[in-house]
């Protein structure tokens, strides 16, 4: 399905319909964007135009063309333009269990900096940061998930010092997490099932998968929340069947996640026009 062209002089964000594995956007602001936010995925980018600015690890970084993004998962960021010009970025969120299936077990790898200038991080990145209309067949997506978590890697330089991680258990909780996300989980029940002491299931599952297991049920939920959004379920009705004890509960952990309010979300992605049409009789 063909992509509406969006208005170049306004705020925009495309996200990509193509099958996949992978969340792919790609967005266009005059100045800012979005307000201080973490996600549990790498994010990992292309500044296609213009200065693309953010706050990360308590330092203004600035992507410009050539230069590869890529923050690590849960890590506090902004963004925002770097001229009055605006800037135009595409970005990939890839989730560190599809790393894991080709680390099996490493603590993910950790880029400093936010940017990075090396050849080998901007050749694994390419498939993932192509035109929105740019469909990956699922060989290609393996192959680029393999690709770039061995660049991930070479670039990182292994971690020292770190205790012995016990994936299999970590990954049976996140399965477990996966197919209970429509009840109350505790951190007795992730024993249970993964057949590891909580407390060190609790740490091994934010050095293998980037963040908490309460962190990552809040935003497996969200990602059911959004697509509800988008099949026009109202914001009330979407909180309630994404898991969220109501609407307030939801926008507060929506907007810690994304930087900006559901509604706002909605806006630039569906753009104005559409959001007031689908949801005025709603609201």
């Amino acid at each position: 399905m063909e992509q509406p062209r969006p208005d170049p002089d306004s705020d925009w964000v495309v996200r990509s319909t193509q099958p996949g594995r992978i969340e792919r956007i790609e967005a266009r602001f005059g100045g800012h964007g979005y307000h201080p936010h973490r996600h549990d995925t790498y994010s990992i980018g292309r500044t296609l135009s213009g200065v693309q600015s953010f706050h990360y690890k308590g330092s203004l970084r600035h992507g410009l063309p050539g230069n590869t993004l890529l923050l690590h998962p849960d890590e506090l960021h902004d963004g925002m333009a770097g001229t009055e010009a605006g800037f135009r970025y595409r970005m990939a969120y890839v989730d560190p269990a599809l790393i894991q299936q080709v680390l099996k077990g490493e603590p993910l790898p950790f880029i400093a900096g936010g940017l990075s200038s090396d050849p080998r991080l901007s050749r694994a990145s390419e498939a993932f940061v192509q035109a929105m209309d740019y469909s990956l067949d699922p060989l290609e997506e393996q192959d680029a998930l393999f690709d770039l978590a061995m660049a991930l890697r070479a670039v990182a330089g292994k971690p020292r010092g770190r205790k012995l991680l016990d994936y299999p258990a970590a990954e049976r909780a996140r399965e477990f997490i996966m197919a209970h996300l429509h009840q109350s989980i505790t951190l007795e029940m992730l024993e249970h099932a993964s057949g590891r002491e909580r407390w060190s299931l609790s740490r091994d599952f934010r050095v293998l998968f980037g963040t908490s297991p309460y962190r990552f049920v809040t935003l497996r939920r969200l990602d059911i929340l959004r697509t509800l959004l988008l099949d026009r379920f109202s914001l009330v009705d979407a909180a309630l069947a994404a898991g969220f004890h109501d609407q307030s509960h939801m926008t507060r952990h929506f907007t810690r996640t994304y930087g900006v309010s559901p509604s706002r979300w909605l806006e630039r992605v569906l753009g104005q026009r559409q959001l007031a049409g689908s949801y005025k009789h709603r609201q």
